[in-house]
């Protein structure tokens, strides 16, 4: 069997698999949306937290060779550790959510252009039906789109709701992150005195 051949066999499938894949995709969309609220729902932005991944930073440092007590450098490297580890806490799992609103609508196109071809397909094999096998065959290669759209809008409604939220908690990071400073300051400042 020739390339061509083979590509026709697969599009003869329909579209039925790909209406498939978008429940699939839909179900984990929505089961990241409910994680997500319930993370930003159940936790804050804590001075103490940051101070300990600023420790942990500064620990990991302080077991180098001829490293001696921490400096300015080190402290504010620290600092940006800290609140990088935060935003990568805040960010979890909205890759996701960026690339399945961005691409669904696309799965769901796939799976029309498939149950087109399969219409026409059952037409030139069926020249009795006449339009109206084309036009069933059509109108159910069309729910792909409309599938793949409505996992996409609530996909990017919630990746935008989410990045608002990661930005609105960033600046209390910023905030947070120069009273875990100061906590972790008053200490080094004491040894050095």
């Amino acid at each position: 069997m020739d390339i061509t051949g083979r590509f026709l066999a697969f599009t003869l499938l329909g579209s039925t698999w790909v209406l498939w894949l978008l429940i699939g995709l839909s179900v984990l969309s929505f089961a990241v949306i409910i994680e997500r609220l319930w993370y930003f729902a159940t936790h804050r932005v804590d001075p103490g937290t940051l101070a300990a991944d600023m420790r942990d930073v500064l620990a990991l440092g302080s077991e180098a060779p001829n490293a001696d007590a921490p400096n300015a450098d080190a402290i504010d490297a620290a600092l940006v550790g800290a609140k990088a580890r935060e935003r990568q806490r805040l960010e979890r799992r909205l890759a996701y959510l960026g690339t399945l609103g961005a691409n669904a609508p696309f799965v769901g196109l796939f799976g029309t252009v498939l149950g087109i071809i399969k219409a026409f397909h059952d037409l030139a094999g069926s020249q009795a039906g006449g339009v109206s096998v084309v036009m069933a065959g059509i109108s159910e290669a069309l729910v792909s789109t409309a599938a793949g759209l409505l996992v996409a809008i609530p996909a990017v409604v919630a990746f935008n709701y989410f990045n608002r939220r990661v930005r609105s908690r960033m600046g209390q990071v910023e905030w947070m992150a120069h009273l875990a400073l100061e906590r972790i300051k008053a200490p080094l400042l004491r040894e050095v005195a």
